[in-house]
């Protein structure tokens, strides 16, 4: 499974989004958008125009904030 985290250190889902693969001991790559233009303009591409956090690719698909509900149906 191939994951990518976008978020910002500074927000609160995204910490917990990475606690709960953390626990789970999933992989994933983490991309901090803060000053990324180029992750900046993923997740507004994906989230029509809006920097919704954390955007998750996995396999090619995007999640947005998806919580930690979301996130156990996603690893199963």
């Amino acid at each position: 499974m191939n994951i990518k985290v976008y978020g910002a250190d500074w927000c609160a889902d995204c910490v917990n989004a990475k606690k709960f693969l953390d626990s789970r001991g999933v992989k994933y790559d983490y991309i901090d958008i803060t000053d990324n233009k180029i992750a900046i303009a993923l997740v507004e591409d994906i989230n029509n125009g809006k920097r919704v956090i954390p955007t998750l690719m996995v396999d090619g698909v995007s999640y947005t904030n998806p919580g930690i509900a979301g996130l156990m149906k996603i690893i199963e």
